[in-house]
């Protein structure tokens, strides 16, 4: 073993992305040590639609009973018109099937499921990144206050603004989605028939309500572009005011309740690799892209899972990035292309975009998914 095996892998970013590699490592014998910037865990706010793919993942990281016991099932799938009228529909429990059944979760239970086990010791909050070194021997971690950690490896799992891609990649990666350029999400109380994945889509925009218990439902929408700041979402209302009374009932009460509703840009990363030296990105720092096929959480699970096999595969640093970037790259650009193909769709008049959902969408979904149900994992370092 070389000598840089008794130190540890060193993580940026403690949301999902983080404390899957952290948990897959440890599963694997490996020590790591999270550096997450925040002062303490965030309460995760709002929610997370997981497909079958990111149920399996949860599984290889031993989390079966916890998502079965906090996931709400998720076993259908509806694409409407503002009118209501049914443009598509998905069965997604005879898609994937009871075990990869579909779920959808609080964010705040995803990311204290991820972190059950973990040492508290090998998490520090409140911890900001100054500078990144790399040699021979290890990869150091200056830290604000003048600390320094060192590491084997490197591991980017600090989102979309990711400061590891910035400092090591030289180049920021970041691009506004062509889906829209922003979103708003919130919590509100079930407005009675939603049973499902739904999503309501007009000339002025789209939302989604999807329940995460029996009487609450996550919604998340958006709007063509109307040239209102970000942060001013009065006008969601009049965008949506010819939609289904449920739809306008969830909407109302979350506008009346303006401190819990969520703005964020809808942004995406794409990057030509990875890594580089003894540095590796996972999750949205390497390969953020619009929520249309709800894969960020799942992309970033199952790379914790592949990066941990093969970190525990060898000894050899130098070949942890390559092999990593090989493992993953093409089920990366899959959900990439799938999601600009819809993204596409998604941009059309309204007129045509109605008249072809009842014939892309259920078309969409199965070249989409179809792939993702092969399980990435243990195989990546040759088991």
């Amino acid at each position: 073993m070389a000598p840089t095996d008794s130190q540890p892998v060193v993580i940026v970013g403690g949301g999902i992305a983080g404390l899957a590699t952290s948990r897959a490592l440890k599963q694997r014998g490996v020590d790591s040590l999270v550096l997450e910037r925040s002062a303490q865990a965030a309460d995760g706010g709002l929610a997370v639609n997981l497909p079958g793919n990111a149920i399996a993942a949860l599984r290889r990281l031993g989390l079966t009973d916890d998502i079965e016991r906090l996931g709400y099932p998720v076993r259908k799938r509806e694409y409407r018109t503002g009118s209501d009228r049914l443009l598509a529909a998905i069965d997604e429990d005879a898609f994937w099937g009871e075990t990869m059944r579909p779920r959808a979760v609080r964010r705040a239970d995803l990311m204290t499921m991820l972190g059950t086990g973990l040492d508290t010791s090998a998490i520090r909050f409140g911890t900001t990144i100054t500078a990144i070194r790399q040699d021979a021997a290890a990869v150091q971690v200056s830290l604000t206050g003048g600390d320094t950690v060192s590491g084997r490896l490197l591991v980017g799992a600090d989102g979309v603004r990711s400061t590891v891609r910035e400092m090591v990649m030289g180049s920021p990666g970041v691009m506004t989605a062509r889906l829209a350029s922003a979103s708003w999400r919130f919590m509100a109380p079930n407005p009675g028939g939603i049973d499902g994945w739904t999503l309501w889509t007009g000339e002025h925009g789209m939302i989604l309500l999807l329940p995460v218990d029996d009487a609450t439902v996550y919604g998340w929408v958006s709007v063509r572009s109307t040239g209102t700041p970000g942060n001013d979402h009065h006008h969601l209302g009049e965008a949506f005011r010819t939609f289904p009374e449920r739809v306008r009932k969830a909407l109302d009460w979350a506008l009346a309740h303006p401190e819990d509703v969520y703005h964020s840009p809808i942004e995406e990363v794409r990057l030509a690799s990875w890594t580089k030296d003894r540095a590796v990105l996972v999750g949205d720092a390497a390969h953020a892209t619009a929520p249309v096929w709800a894969e960020g959480a799942a992309l970033a699970m199952e790379d914790a899972l592949v990066l941990a096999a093969i970190v525990a595969d060898g000894d050899d640093v130098t070949t942890i990035g390559p092999r990593f970037e090989q493992a993953r790259r093409d089920r990366v650009a899959h959900v990439q292309a799938m999601t600009d193909r819809l993204s596409k769709a998604a941009r059309l008049p309204h007129a045509v975009r109605t008249l072809l959902m009842p014939f892309i969408t259920p078309r969409s979904y199965r070249a989409t998914y179809e792939p993702l149900k092969q399980l990435q994992g243990s195989r990546a370092a040759g088991e």
